[in-house]
């Protein structure tokens, strides 16, 4: 039987682009959003922002909202596992880089550390990259909050 972990994805946004990564030592693991574990008796929310952090280095997030859940088998990837997710929209209030490399260095996977990042802010309205393992499902209603509203 397969296990569920709890999982928090963020889409961070900055004046209407996405924040995406890739793994420099990794290509084969496409571009991602900032995710991870929810750790056990952690509120969703606080696993956003934490992940947000510890993948990114930002300290500038605030929490918008909450977009949506996704229940993901990862059998395509080799996993006898079932991720329970919850997508959170953050925003970034400062000024952050175009580009730049943060290292994680508490891994939920076990992955020696740290593990490097390569971050970039991707055009949102048809300009983001194709995101793997269904990173990108709750972009529809990101998309259509972000154009409710000004950012």
């Amino acid at each position: 039987m397969s296990q569920t972990k709890h999982k928090a994805f963020v889409y961070i946004t900055h004046n209407h682009h996405l924040l995406v990564f890739q793994h420099p030592a990794f290509p084969e693991a496409g571009i991602q959003v900032p995710a991870g574990t929810i750790e056990a008796g952690e509120q969703p929310e606080a696993a956003a922002l934490r992940e947000a952090f510890e993948e990114t280095g930002l300290r500038e997030l605030a929490l918008v909202g909450f977009l949506g859940e996704q229940v993901r088998d990862m059998a395509d990837f080799d996993r006898d596992e079932i991720h329970h997710r919850r997508f959170y929209h953050l925003r970034c209030t400062s000024n952050p880089p175009e580009m730049w490399n943060h290292g994680e260095l508490h891994p939920s996977d076990g992955t020696p550390c740290p593990i490097v990042f390569a971050f970039f802010w991707a055009p949102l309205q048809d300009r983001v990259p194709l995101l793997l393992a269904d990173h990108g499902v709750m972009l529809p209603q990101l998309i259509a909050k972000l154009s409710s509203e000004k950012e």
